[in-house]
């Protein structure tokens, strides 16, 4: 899905005061190819796009996301949410391939 590098992963901030707010940033690479594209001899590029993001606090949903074919190639995303617990922030890709890649992020709530 990724040519073997890992996704980007920042957050504002990893040790958080509880109810404060924590912005996530997150970007794979990825093609994005969107099926509407041919290639030099003219047969179209098969598509190859992320379907669903999701991000995790433990096994809390936080957010989804669902693309379509009109994203970028190396989507980025951002999104806040409030400081409740400490845990592990899970974010998980999939595409049209069926890869899925996977990134872990640890917070502490003071």
């Amino acid at each position: 899905m990724n040519n073997g590098k890992p996704p980007r992963i920042w957050v504002s901030n990893a040790t958080p005061k509880k109810g404060e707010v924590i912005r996530v940033r997150a970007q794979i690479e990825h093609i994005m190819e969107s099926g509407l594209r041919t290639d030099a001899d003219g047969k179209i590029r098969p598509r190859n796009i992320v379907t669903a993001f999701e991000a995790r606090l433990g096994n809390a949903l936080l957010f989804i996301w669902e693309p379509g074919i009109s994203i970028s190639q190396n989507p980025y995303i951002e999104f806040t949410f409030l400081a409740r617990e400490s845990g592990d922030l899970n974010f998980l890709w999939k595409d049209d391939t069926g890869e899925t890649l996977s990134a872990k992020k640890a917070i502490a709530v003071a």
